[in-house]
Order: structure tokens, then C-alpha cells, then sequence
């Protein structure tokens, strides 16, 4: 469907026309609805529930981002074996049907449960994204695959902002049982809206079954001996660990580095958040114009001076507009490598490159963020700045060979299967 659709001039017409986007782009509207009103609607159950206990809050992010360590490259090793489409509709039903379960559980007491939700729900999605990322190479052509990802990033940044306000008037103003009604709905709309998806291809198994353990052993031979890809994992790692020192220091950057109180932190969420919002517009402008690594180290580039910027000056408009800036270059950032790993990935290789890839990310991040609090108490603000501006910059560089390299040209199965 897509092939012939590259041989005309695509443009914004086509990209709205095609029937992959549409139920992409109205599925991700219901999802991102849903895991944000469980976002903080489980945040503040729990919170109300303990007392504002530590561990209880914190088992929360473990059940949120655990997953992604554990079944990220097992869910894209599935997702390369299985029907994408088929995959993600049997994941928003299973996430649903979790959730009602745990509905059952608040209706007799059990509120304990409500970790299942969000533990089976970030399990699944770790089979259901790569899947996702599959049907854009299939779908979408390649000119017009940033210009998708762009408007698919442009969505979940305005949830940015919207989700934790719809997230938390849904709970204070309903309460948990509706809330969690609500999550279970807007995965059965998800589920709904992908059945509409072009059916999936059939794929003929006449050739050698391998079996789980040698696919994710092809998978980890494919993305070493692919140069853009080792070059990738350098930069996913880099801005992981920039991102993870960054995060947590918001608070400190206002109270301490701008001496302004902690209720001003939500104006440099809010920054924060247009900024993201602008950013995934901006790359949808210049998807047709710029390639994915200018657009790439561009990103890297003004992250590092926006959070070097930050650290460093205590005026407060211009830490505000360095925070605008940083919003800006997150969906650049992701734009850019997830339009990378789409056009240079064999689409059977999909979901194992990004199972790999992106935990380097998430590893890096969650690293850093454990370690801020040790690292705050030996360097002052502005160093730690200044390192997490050190790490954008490494990012930077580890890119910079892939703007000499010519499009690479993918490996065949064929000869990974006889190394």
C-alpha cells in the first residue's frame, strides 16, 4: 500500500489520507487519555491510602519502569515474531480486561491491586510500542516518516501538560473507581480504533524456525555489526544520563539557584511543557526540509547550552527561556532517532533494535536519577549542570560520524543467519 504511494509526491494530504496514521494517531489520543489519568490518579490514591509513605510511591515508578528493563528487548524480540497489528490490539484488550480486574479488587476492598494496573500495563506496552513502530515503516512512506512521528510526539506533548490536570480533577473530583473505569474505557477505544488498521500481511513460515533465544542472539549480532546503530547507542546512553541528572534538580534550580519558592515549579513544568509542544510542531515544519541526523545534533547541541544556561545564570526569564529551549529539543531528539531506527532497520529487525536501544536510554536515565541525590550532596548546582550539559555534548559527538555516513546499507538475514 505504502510503495506506490512513494512514487507520488506525498505531502501532508497523503499523510492524513492514509488510514495507518488516522488510527494511529486517534489510538494514541485514547492511550495517552488513559495513562495519565492512571498516572496520577494511582499516584494520588496512593499517596492518600499510606500517608505519603516513600516506599509505597516509589513502588510506583518500579512498576512503571521496571518493565522497560526487563521486557523491552523480549517484548521487540516478540513483536519481530509476531502480527504487529494483532499484537497491539491484544495488548490495549489485555491492558483493559487488567484493569477491570483491579476495578473488582477496589470495589471489595483491595487497593493494593491498583499496582497491577499499572505493572501489566507498562509490561504490555513494552510488546505493543515496537509492534506500533513496525506498522509505521510498513504504512507510512519513508519521506513522510518523521512528519508522522513528528505529529505522533506532537500528541503525546500536549498530554505533557493537559495530563496531570485531567489526571488529577478526574480523582479528586470522581475518585479512584471512576478514574480506573476511565483507564479501562480508553483502552477498549484504543483497541477499537486499531482494529481498523490495515489487516496484517501474511507471512509464508516455510523457511528454518528459529526459536526465541537465536533470534535475540541475530538481534544483538545485527545492531553491533551496524555502525549507526553502535553510533546510536552511544548517544541513547549519553542523553539518558543528561536527562536523569537534569529531572530531579528542578526543585533545587528554583528554591536554591533562583530563591524563589517551590510552588514556582510548576512554571518551568509549564515552560517545560509548551516548549515540547512547539518542539514536536517544529519538527513536523521541518521533517520535509532537514534530515534526521542535523535535526538530531541540533537537538543535542541546544540541549547542552539550555542546561549549561540554566545552571549557570540566575536571572530568572532567561532560566525560564533555557527551559523553553531544553522542552524544545526532547521531541527533536525523539523524533530523530525513532525516524533513524525506522528507516535503517530492516523492517524484521524492528522491535529488536529498538528493544536494545531504548533500555540504553531508560538505563542511563534511571542511573543518573538514583545517583543525584549522592552527587548533590559532593558538587554544587551549577556542576551538576554542568556535567548533565557535558553529557548532551558527548551525545553530540557520538553522532557526529553518522553525518559522513551515506545511507547505510542493511545487512541481509540471510548472512546473520550463516555467522
Amino acid at each position: 500500500m505504502s510503495n506506490h504511494t512513494q512514487a507520488q509526491a506525498p505531502t501532508m494530504r497523503t499523510l492524513f489520507a492514509n488510514r495507518f496514521v488516522q488510527s494511529i494517531l486517534l489510538s494514541g489520543l485514547f492511550l495517552q487519555l488513559g495513562i495519565w489519568v492512571r498516572n496520577f490518579a494511582i499516584l494520588l490514591f496512593v499517596t492518600e491510602q499510606t500517608n505519603k509513605d516513600p516506599i509505597a510511591i516509589s513502588m510506583i515508578s518500579v512498576a512503571e519502569f521496571g518493565p522497560i528493563f526487563l521486557f523491552s528487548f523480549i517484548g521487540g524480540t516478540f513483536a519481530d515474531r509476531w502480527r504487529p497489528k494483532l499484537t497491539m490490539v491484544l495488548c490495549d484488550l489485555l491492558s483493559a480486561l487488567s484493569v477491570f480486574i483491579v476495578l473488582l479488587a477496589l470495589v471489595f476492598g483491595g487497593w493494593k491491586a491498583i499496582f497491577f494496573a499499572t505493572l501489566v500495563s507498562s509490561i504490555l506496552s513494552q510488546f505493543s510500542q515496537p509492534s506500533s513502530m513496525k506498522l509505521f515503516k510498513l504504512h507510512v512512506p519513508e519521506s513522510l516518516m518523521q512528519l508522522g512521528m513528528s505529529m505522533n510526539q506532537t500528541i503525546q506533548a500536549i498530554f505533557m501538560i493537559l495530563g496531570p490536570m485531567i489526571g488529577t480533577l478526574v480523582f479528586y473530583r470522581f475518585g479512584i473507581t471512576v478514574a480506573v473505569a476511565i483507564m479501562g474505557t480508553c483502552f477498549l477505544l484504543s483497541a477499537l480504533v486499531l482494529t481498523f488498521l490495515p489487516p496484517d500481511r501474511k507471512v509464508e513460515v516455510t523457511k528454518t524456525a528459529t526459536n526465541l533465544s537465536s533470534d535475540m542472539k541475530m538481534g544483538f549480532r545485527y545492531v553491533i555489526s551496524n555502525k549507526l546503530f553502535v553510533y546510536m547507542g552511544g548517544f541513547f546512553l549519553a542523553a539518558g544520563m543528561g536527562l536523569g541528572l537534569v529531572n530531579p534538580l528542578g526543585i533545587f534550580l528554583v528554591t536554591e539557584h533562583l530563591g524563589l519558592t517551590a510552588q514556582n515549579l510548576q512554571w518551568f513544568t509549564a515552560v517545560n511543557g509548551v516548549g515540547m509542544i512547539l518542539g514536536g510542531v517544529a519538527a513536523m515544519a521541518l521533517s520535509k526540509k532537514t534530515s534526521p541526523q542535523n535535526m538530531l545534533l541540533t537537538g543535542f547541541i541546544s540541549s547542552a547550552v539550555s542546561v549549561a544556561v540554566m545552571g549557570s545564570v540566575k536571572l530568572v526569564w532567561v532560566a525560564l527561556l533555557a527551559q523553553f529551549i531544553s522542552g524544545m529539543m526532547v521531541p527533536l531528539i525523539h523524533i530523530a532517532c525513532n525516524t533513524l531506527i525506522l528507516t535503517h532497520a530492516e523492517e524484521s529487525f524492528v522491535g529488536r533494535v529498538n528493544g536494545i536501544l531504548n533500555p540504553l536510554f531508560m538505563g542511563g536515565m534511571v542511573l543518573n536519577m538514583s545517583l543525584v541525590g549522592f552527587l548533590k550532596d559532593q558538587f554544587p548546582l551549577t556542576v551538576m549542570y554542568l556535567i548533565a550539559a557535558a553529557l548532551f555534548t558527548i551525545g553530540a559527538l557520538a553522532m557526529l560520524p553518522m553525518l559522513r555516513m551515506k545511507q547505510y546499507k542493511q545487512m541481509k538475514i540471510a548472512e546473520m543467519q550463516h555467522h
